[in-house]
């Protein structure tokens, strides 16, 4: 795998995640406020399906 590209899709990750906080600071935080009220269990299977969203994302357009 290309330093070059991993660097890029970094970068692309940092772009899309500033935006959230950038363009509604107060929605985010409110969100932020939620998301940390949640049960464990609850965090684990959303975070288990962003990775398996991201991986069959990765598979499908490689």
């Amino acid at each position: 795998m290309n330093i070059q590209l991993l660097i890029t899709a970094f970068g692309l990750v940092l772009i899309l995640e500033g935006l959230g906080p950038l363009l509604f600071p107060n929605k985010w935080q409110k969100y932020l406020l939620e998301l940390s009220t949640q049960k464990q269990n609850v965090l684990r299977r959303l975070g288990g399906c962003l990775v398996t969203i991201g991986v069959i994302l990765l598979i499908t357009f490689q």
